[in-house]
């Protein structure tokens, strides 16, 4: 322990990311106590992901102006003057290269030969010719590079990256807050209350939004109901297309198997709907969502079209956590929700392959193990 404490002296860390997300209080709480990091924050808002509260954190946090410049590019005010301070030795920049001043921070730290690590996505598998370069330049510049997952550094191996300077690092929501949440659940009439049936329940959480695409789960669920497979749907979230979406699954006669729970923020009934629901079924891209429904024993059915998804896509392991359809085909869903309607007969197992899954990787103690594995050695 004595080492380490050594190292976190000598290797003074400053991490510059373009938004304080809330998400992510966990991880950076844990990289502040253990490697000393001190923290500078873009105030780009990011959606409706919420902000990180100031107070959870020892050491003042350090908020710097975000100018958008034009279409997906920006400019974070008063980078480089964290450069010059010489009061570290180490960054982790935001993986970003469409943030100009991620450019000239990476380029004036050449001759100071300080160490730069960008963490973010990397490679999507979509990049265009001129994108690629752009890219390979980039993140070339830097001495290692933290990805969310497996399939991006295998796409940058492909790229000429070397492997030795790719590091995978997952992501992460409050795991220590949703274990103990996680060890009081058990299974409950909760879905039988609210649908007056025991018919398999397929949950969704998120914004009602076009690009949720919760038409297409509508649709799969038309389809099963024809076949005279019996469903509900259970929608945890609120957002534009909500009127729109009732509509329609009134049109389809299936308005007594949905309940439009709406918008929800207490972890403990969140953690008892995932733990009781079937599977949750993510039409677009599945990202954090699908973090959120395993660590509560939920598993996952997104689509396969993997350079369109988000990086947590990679946690679904076929099919003992979940499954894969065709990108926007309704039909090919509807047959994998009817697939795991009959592995859910064996529900206890496919919980406790869901939480392994995130104990291993997708968890702030896995994340900060590397990170002090690849910076203080």
């Amino acid at each position: 322990m004595k080492k380490v404490k050594e190292q976190t002296i000598s290797k003074r860390i400053a991490c510059i990311f373009n938004y304080p997300s809330h998400y992510r209080a966990n991880i950076f709480l844990k990289m502040e106590k253990s490697l000393g990091c001190d923290f500078y924050f873009g105030n780009i808002e990011e959606g409706n992901i919420k902000k990180i509260d100031p107070k959870l954190f020892t050491n003042p946090i350090h908020y710097l102006k975000t100018i958008k410049l034009f279409s997906g590019v920006s400019w974070i005010k008063g980078m480089t003057s964290v450069l010059f301070k010489k009061k570290y030795n180490t960054y982790i920049l935001t993986a970003d290269p469409f943030i100009l001043s991620n450019w000239i921070f990476l380029l004036l730290n050449i001759p100071l030969k300080n160490k730069i690590y960008l963490w973010g996505h990397g490679w999507y598998g979509r990049e265009g010719k001129i994108k690629a370069i752009i890219k390979t330049i980039f993140f070339k510049l830097s001495n290692g590079i933290f990805l969310y997952g497996n399939y991006a550094k295998e796409l940058m191996e492909a790229e000429g990256f070397n492997p030795n300077k790719l590091h995978v690092i997952y992501n992460s929501l409050d795991y220590d807050s949703q274990l103990k949440i996680r060890e009081t659940l058990q299974p409950s009439s909760i879905f039988q209350d609210v649908f007056k049936n025991d018919y398999p329940v397929i949950i969704f959480t998120g914004r009602l939004t076009p690009v949720k695409q919760i038409d297409l789960l509508i649709e799969a669920h038309y389809l099963l109901h024809k076949k005279d497979i019996k469903v509900n749907v259970f929608l945890l979230g609120d957002g534009p297309e909500k009127e729109m979406l009732q509509a329609l699954v009134k049109k389809k006669g299936l308005d007594k198997q949905y309940c439009f729970y709406g918008a929800c923020y207490d972890e403990n009934k969140i953690g008892e709907f995932y733990y009781n629901a079937n599977v949750c079924v993510s039409p677009g891209n599945v990202g954090l969502t699908g973090i959120h429904a395993m660590s509560y024993g939920c598993p996952v059915i997104a689509h396969n079209n993997f350079p369109n998804q988000m990086p947590e896509f990679e946690a679904i392991k076929e099919p003992i956590n979940g499954l894969f359809f065709e990108e926007g085909n309704a039909e090919d869903l509807s047959i994998c929700i009817s697939k795991f309607i009959d592995l859910s007969k064996n529900r206890e197992n496919i919980r406790t392959e869901c939480f392994n899954v995130i104990d291993s990787y997708y968890n702030p103690n896995y994340q900060i193990n590397l990170l002090k594995k690849v910076i203080l050695t």
